[in-house]
């Protein structure tokens, strides 16, 4: 989302606005060398009075000291009685951003139907009926406590750090946020050369536009005093040339000729070094600066000094026209973003927790063995807002100080992964569609029908009943190949047909990995789909997060060498072990065999060189067991999945619908899920006839539908209810209280 066509620019500097802050004081007033060469460029520098009104805003002279009347506010810079009125005006509270979803003239939403309908009773033929917000703050769906702290913290420039799920909203939060904040205080940095020092160049700040004019003006002083050096070298060159000619002495005169224009060479280097070095020029930003500093290296983020291999002989690159600007310095007066934080090195962290706390900082050479490292500037303003943002682990690496500091004087916030599907809600993703075309501006517009497609698929990829996905990133770009597939028929619109297919073209590596398998363990008639085998399952996985796959369990029982045992294979990982012992628990309290002289094999088939990780299988190793302690057939026609308490309880898991699809492809005809999870399962169209969804509450019922064999199954089954009546009755209440809350995916 990174687009920012549509967004209007902010208004224009408002009169009598100040910006020479204490930052500038400092380095303009305080000491007249930092401004370079004054004599009749100084003038041109100070005529501010004149000047700066075609360059962004009224500033007062550098020279005139600060009027209190004049600026209020001297810490901002801004005066509050003329921009906090108009800051009120723009800034809405988050109930009016982007709350309702604006169409076409005409076109009405039917509030009677919006609750039964995909569109949330929004009337329209296509997309194109849809209006997009010019603001990206406006667009932002469904992270709204995300969306509130944003306008919060531009107001009050406070630092965020935003914690979620990959392509959630955070960097468009961190764009919208440069948006919302003024422009009117923006500032040039220039860097100049010192004379005492060469090592240690001089750093001033001018409103934004005024150094061009400042460097326009120093190089016209420059070329002039060139003009008149180049002048003075050729009449004396040229009277050396005539006095070698009067006195027949030609070589000589040649010789002289080329010792002078060498001197005047190497002494017009001066001049050309007191021309100052733009570091940071923000005369045609409309707005905040927004830098994006993910992954970026020392010296991308906090500046650098570039290496002069030429060190003598008069040769040498002046040290300020070799300062480069990192991203803190390119973000003064705007926002910093930097997503996955934690892959900072700790001293680029520590560094950057300086520059959060003093709102300036040196640029010096990052590298030791160059000629940068002797380098250092005086203080370069970064007085930026920092969004901070990673996934859940970016907590666990992130420098201590750093997001205490961040807390501190700002906001954290989590980004949400679903939100409830209400019909405003859907209003916005036919809105999000819209703006997915507009913002790539080379896709059709996209039909009801195919909007409405979209939105189940939302549906489908939140996991969960009446919610929706808000992993926008994977969604848009299912809008793109959608879009795409109608584009390259040259249609004008684009079709619910484009959007299956794109469905199909769009699938996860994962799950085209899973497909792939599926089909070769049919040629390898590995998939057993008919009558009944002892202790063997049909369980179910999910590979990613998108992907389901069944992954069959097999149960052997053999004479114990010594102290019976569970031995379980197939690279489980710490979840699934565990898993494995509460089904063992499971066995000695509802098994009459004598577990003590037999050892219990269980084997997940070809369970890949990932293994097995989470307890979604439990009910499946318990059944496998089961079965060949009991030596009654499983029905392999059926599959399962679901995590198993010690008690016997069927407990939610965790990709429900993807495993389910994964058993149809399979050729299963039932498939037992945990009761609780009854509520999230949104299968695809052409797979609700393929299969019969069984929900299971305990062990007894998940029994019942897979065990074959009447009079043995019979006599298991009521032995086990017999056994754990009371319990599961009670055990019911609970996970029946519980069925309405979201499953944590095992």
């Amino acid at each position: 989302m990174s687009n920012d066509t549509n967004v209007d620019d902010p208004p224009e500097d408002a009169p009598g606005s100040a910006s020479d802050d204490t930052q500038r004081e400092h380095h303009e007033d305080a000491d007249p060398e930092r401004q370079g060469s004054r004599s009749p460029l100084e003038e041109e520098g100070e005529r501010r009075d004149t000047t700066d009104e075609s360059v962004g805003g009224v500033v007062q002279d550098q020279n005139q000291e600060s009027d209190p009347d004049a600026d209020p506010d001297p810490e901002s810079g801004i005066d509050p009685s003329e921009t906090v009125e108009d800051d009120e005006d723009e800034i809405e509270t988050v109930n009016d951003l982007g709350s309702t979803v604006d169409v076409d003239p005409g076109v009405e939403i039917d509030e009677e139907n919006a609750e039964d309908d995909l569109l949330g009773g929004l009337m329209v033929d296509s997309t194109e009926d849809i209006e997009v917000p010019d603001r990206l703050v406006d667009q932002v769906i469904g992270q709204d406590e995300a969306r509130d702290i944003i306008i919060k913290a531009a107001k009050q420039r406070r630092h965020v750090m935003m914690i979620g799920s990959p392509g959630t909203g955070k960097s468009m939060l961190a764009k919208a946020m440069s948006q919302l904040l003024p422009q009117e205080d923006l500032q040039d940095v220039l860097v100049y050369h010192n004379p005492d020092d060469g090592n240690a160049p001089k750093v001033r700040t001018v409103p934004a536009g005024k150094g061009e004019q400042i460097i326009d003006a120093h190089k016209e002083e420059a070329r002039k005093r060139n003009q008149m050096r180049s002048i003075l070298m050729w009449i004396i060159i040229a009277i050396v040339i005539g006095y070698a000619l009067l006195t027949v002495n030609i070589l000589l005169g040649i010789l002289a000729a080329g010792i002078i224009w060498l001197i005047f060479r190497y002494t017009s280097r001066g001049t050309d070094a007191m021309v100052p070095n733009m570091i940071v020029d923000n005369g045609d930003q409309r707005q905040a600066p927004f830098e994006d500093a993910t992954g970026a290296h020392a010296g991308a983020l906090l500046g650098d000094v570039r290496h002069d291999p030429f060190q003598s002989g008069g040769m040498e690159t002046p040290s300020h026209d070799r300062v480069e600007p990192g991203s803190i310095h390119k973000s003064n007066k705007g926002v910093l973003f930097v997503d996955e934080i934690n892959t900072l090195d700790v001293r680029t962290q520590q560094k950057l927790m300086t520059a959060i706390q003093e709102g300036e900082f040196s640029i010096t050479g990052q590298s030791e063995r160059s000629s940068g490292a002797m380098v250092q500037t005086e203080p370069v303003p970064c007085d930026f807002v920092m969004i901070a943002a990673g996934n859940l682990d970016a907590m666990e690496n992130m420098h201590p100080a750093l997001r205490n500091r961040v807390k501190g004087y700002g906001y954290e916030v989590y980004m949400e992964d679903t939100i409830e599907s209400t019909p405003e809600m859907r209003r916005k993703y036919a809105r999000f569609v819209a703006q997915e075309v507009e913002r790539d501006g080379r896709l059709p517009h996209f039909e009801r029908e195919a909007v409405e497609e979209l939105i189940l698929e939302a549906k489908r990829r939140s996991g969960r009943k009446n919610h929706l996905t808000l992993h926008f990133r994977s969604l848009g770009g299912l809008v793109r190949v959608a879009g795409d597939i109608a584009r390259a028929e040259d249609r004008d619109l684009t079709t619910r047909d484009d959007v299956l297919q794109a469905k199909q073209r769009s699938r996860s590596i994962e799950q085209q990995l899973a497909d792939d398998y599926i089909e070769r363990r049919k040629d390898y008639e590995l998939q057993v789909t008919n009558d009944g085998v002892e202790g063997r399952v049909n369980g179910l996985a999910v590979m990613g997060e998108d992907s389901g796959i069944m992954l069959p369990v097999m149960a052997e029982i053999a004479p114990a060498q010594g102290g019976g045992q569970v031995i379980a294979t197939g690279k489980l990982q710490e979840m699934a072990e565990e898993s494995v012992q509460n089904v063992s628990a499971i066995i000695k309290k509802f098994s009459d065999v004598d577990l003590s002289e037999k050892d219990i094999h269980i084997q997940f088939v070809q369970a890949g060189q990932q293994g097995v990780d989470g307890d979604s299988a439990s009910i499946t190793v318990a059944t496998a067991v089961i079965s060949a302690l009991e030596d009654i057939p499983v029905d392999q026609s059926v599959a399962m999945t679901g995590s198993l308490s010690v008690r016997g309880d069927v407990l939610p898991v965790g990709g429900v619908t993807h495993k389910i699809e994964a058993a149809a492809k399979a050729g299963c005809s039932k498939v037992i899920i945990p009761k609780a999870n009854e509520q999230d399962v949104m299968i695809e169209d052409e797979y609700e006839e393929m299969v019969e969804i069984i929900p299971c509450a305990n062990i007894s019922e998940v029994l019942d539908v897979a065990l074959m064999g009447e009079p043995k199954k019979d006599s298991l089954v009521d032995r086990l209810k017999a056994i754990t009546e009371s319990a599961f009755d009670q055990s019911q209440s609970t996970v029946g209280s519980a069925s309405g809350s979201n499953p944590s995916p095992q």
